[in-house]
């Protein structure tokens, strides 16, 4: 399996794509007017205590107030760890409105939604996650080798112990520690340590609301976060983002150093690779499968729909094995397809039906095996008696769609427009309304052009007959700026 990172480096964006053996499997994208908040912690300000949601509203200075659930806030005791208490306490006895308070963002802002909040404070570097308030010990359950979990449990214990550190904090091991020495260790631990300090010294400069931490620019994250044994080639088309990266890999990852490579070729590095279309095949509802099948993605509020079809396939052997190979090819494409338009929340599977159990449970093992490569947390329920599949993906940012697109401001987000004839017959209806309130004797409709030539043409009879019905004149003109749905009926 060979795997590669681009990363396009502009004034106006960042971009960063994961490739798997020619395929786009993953971008991500930040813009300097919206850029991401996931990791940031702030010192914020409670605005609103709503104890009907075990909820509360805190101002940490983004343009909507963010949400915190009761659940999401430890109770801290004196010595500055969290508390666990058998019974939950209620969100009115966890904070009360204008107290300051340090949270960390655990989902960017969605829609009309504000960012979701969590005082469960986390600090990641390139092997560990630092955990500042717990003193939980932990690893990745992807490290699946017993001999390299028993390894690094046994390091990260004598690092806490060499740094003195038994009461300052918990430690999750990452999936990147896999084969991490002992020094490497050490030195992440060091480095956490002293970012918690730093964190903690913010927290006492001001009692204003304002950001205490802020995670690091995309390029570094991916980095930190997407680099495993399998990435061949780590490409990046700046000097400065180049350099930097090549510092991070030189200190942390020095056997990647000769995989980062400076692309300074005349062609853009995402043109090169095909990425911007496969972005454009992304934003778009349908998925041609090789085997001639497709997928429907529709993303709503609620959830995402996928719809399986087998389209202009027609299979060589009996009806159940060309159902059985469409779904099994529609499995993987789906995993893929979660990943690169980055969809969460609840996400419903209509594969085609299948009567065989045994078809069922290769469909299901196919999709679970496709989606372990998925670097958000997934959880699939089985097969359900009409033939769905529900699963659930970690959304904690804006799906790809939602990213670069906005709703349409002719159809409002519903997706289709009214016909031509149905304007005209609305026009009608608008016509006799006014009729009946005013004495006026002529009328002028303002409409689309596709509007106003079916007014004169298929629909002109009708027209006369209306005319003939109300005793006044109706005349027509174009308007070019309204569109298909937009008319005005205007009295001389």
């Amino acid at each position: 399996m060979s795997e590669e990172i681009l990363i396009n480096v502009t004034p106006m964006e960042t971009r960063v794509a994961l490739i798997e053996n020619g395929l786009l499997q993953e971008i991500f994208i930040e813009r300097p007017h919206s850029k991401g908040h996931v990791g940031d912690i702030y010192l914020g300000k409670v605005v609103r205590v709503m104890p009907g949601m075990e909820a509360a509203f805190i101002d940490i200075g983004l343009e909507r107030a963010a949400f915190i659930h009761s659940a999401d806030i430890a109770p801290v005791g004196p010595d500055g760890f969290e508390v666990k208490d058998e019974v939950a306490p209620s969100i009115q006895q966890l904070v009360r409105e204008g107290q300051m308070i340090v949270v960390q963002v655990a989902k960017d802002p969605i829609g009309s939604k504000g960012a979701r909040l969590t005082t469960h404070l986390t600090l990641p570097s390139r092997n560990l996650v630092y955990l500042p308030r717990s003193r939980h010990i932990a690893i990745s359950q992807r490290l699946e080798n017993e001999e390299e979990r028993a390894r690094l449990l046994t390091i990260i214990e004598e690092c806490i112990a060499q740094e003195d550190m038994q009461d300052k904090g918990g430690f999750i091991i990452r999936t990147a520690a896999e084969g991490c020495a002992r020094e490497e260790m050490i030195e992440d631990v060091r480095f956490l340590k002293k970012l918690w300090a730093a964190v903690e010294r913010r927290v006492g400069e001001s009692r204003d609301v304002h950001v205490l931490y802020r995670d690091v620019p995309l390029y570094m994250r991916a980095m930190r976060d997407l680099i495993t044994p399998h990435i061949e080639k780590i490409r990046i088309d700046t000097q400065h983002a180049f350099d930097e990266i090549s510092r991070f890999i030189h200190d942390f990852i020095p056997e990647f150093r000769n995989n980062v490579e400076l692309y300074m070729g005349e062609r853009p590095i995402f043109d090169l690779y095909g990425i911007d279309d496969e972005i454009n095949k992304a934003l778009g509802r349908q998925v041609k499968l090789k085997s001639g099948g497709d997928l429907i993605i529709d993303q709503t509020e609620a959830m995402t729909t996928i719809d399986v079809n087998t389209g202009a396939y027609l299979g060589s052997k009996n009806h159940a094995e060309t159902i059985l190979k469409t779904n099994l090819e529609a499995a993987t494409a789906i995993a893929r397809q979660l990943r690169v338009r980055n969809l969460g929340g609840i996400i419903i599977l209509d594969f085609i039906d299948m009567i065989d159990p045994e078809h069922q449970r290769q469909v299901l093992r196919t999709l679970s095996k496709a989606l372990e490569k998925d670097h958000a947390r997934t959880t699939i329920t089985g097969m359900s008696d009409l033939g769905l599949v529900e699963m659930t993906r970690k959304r904690t940012r804006e799906s790809l769609g939602q990213l670069l697109c906005s709703e349409c401001v002719v159809c409002k987000g519903r997706g289709r427009l009214k016909t031509a004839e149905t304007i005209c017959y609305e026009i009608f209806r608008e016509i006799m309304r006014v009729a009946r309130v005013y004495e006026n004797d002529v009328m002028l409709v303002m409409a689309s052009q596709r509007v106003v030539d079916r007014l004169l043409d298929e629909e002109s009879s009708t027209l006369a007959d209306l005319e003939e019905l109300i005793g006044k004149t109706v005349r027509f003109e174009v308007e070019p700026m309204y569109t298909q749905e937009q008319f005005d009926v205007v009295l001389f």
